[in-house]
């Protein structure tokens, strides 16, 4: 199936295109393609900016590096799977590496290491998605599942695909699991085969749905990894718990669903959990220890209340998903 864009596409005369959709950026844009520009890989690459309005330092960065191509487009035409499909069109590369703006590969192996997975003669995947090591400084409930979300995938190259028989929903979350902060595909796979679904988030787990249901392949590589974990202050992770829960409601109306019996108890799971993990945890000192035993379950109350608050909202309540959406606020403050 195509997107459905009669735009033009470019010719694809490089062996890859580095993808990179920019709002004010400026925080981690530098060292991001400081670390691109010196990547050991065994072919010709360029590196894609899509910037949808930022008012920060981040074109002004993106300027100083002249091999930077760089596309702006007004913010009202951003849309996660629709810019993708975007930058898919303006690129010049077979096969895509897709970044997000605060990801930096953690060394100059990064772009090989991505791709590999993609060549026909060997795995002959459509898709593929790195680990992510969440920085230093994030809360421990980020961290933590953050690096239990990736232990889960193993230490090597992971290939996943349906096979015969109907997955379980459980084996469909792993088999569909896919993430746009550090993910490769094949240009022409997803501009004439499978491309992003419009959607306001989780494009990218609908993506991995998509060609997984249609019978295709996509692998994970531990060794592209990337330093990664959302900057978010303790109100904006619930309003991402919001953003997220509602997304896969519109993804896959069929998941998994806890009830608050559930949701209660998983909170109570992942309070005693973390608190544990953190008074082991050699990273903190003791007094950041004390901090996050306090702090951090909180974190866990916002978590399930907001995914409970996602539950209940009608999906043309446009006013309270305004409301309680963190992508919608970073949209007003951006403006």
């Amino acid at each position: 199936m195509g997107d459905g864009s009669g735009d033009t596409r470019e010719v694809a005369s490089l062996d890859a295109t580095i993808i990179i959709p920019v709002l004010n950026g400026e925080l981690y844009l530098e060292r991001l393609l400081d670390m691109l520009e010196r990547q050991d890989f065994d072919g010709s690459v360029e590196i894609l900016v899509i910037d949808s309005g930022s008012t920060d330092r981040s074109l002004d960065i993106v300027r100083g590096h002249p091999s930077v191509r760089l596309h702006e487009i007004p913010n009202s035409e951003f849309g996660h799977g629709k810019t993708r499909n975007l930058a898919a069109r303006l690129a010049r590369g077979r096969l895509l590496a897709y970044l997000t703006q605060d990801a930096i590969p953690l060394d100059t192996g990064w772009l090989a290491a991505i791709t590999a997975p993609l060549d026909p003669t060997g795995i002959d995947a459509v898709a593929v998605f790195g680990r992510q090591d969440p920085r230093p400084g994030c809360f421990p409930l980020q961290r933590y599942e953050i690096e239990a979300v990736f232990d889960r995938f193993g230490a090597g190259v992971t290939v996943y695909e349906r096979g015969d028989r109907e997955p379980t929903p459980v084996e469909m979350d792993l088999l569909a699991f896919y993430s746009d902060v550090n993910s490769a595909t094949r240009r022409d796979f997803l501009l004439d085969v499978i491309p992003y679904r419009d959607l306001s988030y989780s494009e990218d787990m609908a993506f991995a749905r998509d060609l997984i249901e249609a019978g295709y392949r996509k692998a994970y590589v531990a060794a592209a990894a990337v330093e990664h974990s959302n900057d978010l202050t303790f109100g904006e992770y619930g309003k991402r718990i919001f953003d997220e829960t509602l997304a896969m409601r519109r993804v896959d109306a069929s998941g998994r669903v806890y009830g608050i019996g559930d949701r209660i108890l998983r909170a109570g799971y992942g309070i005693l959990k973390d608190s544990l993990h953190i008074i082991r945890d050699r990273d903190f000192g003791f007094g950041e220890r004390v901090r996050w035993l306090v702090v951090n379950p909180w974190y866990h109350v916002s978590k399930w209340r907001n995914y409970g608050r996602a539950l209940r909202v009608r999906l043309d309540d446009w006013k309270t998903i305004d409301a309680r959406s963190l992508e919608k606020d970073r949209v007003r403050r951006a403006r």
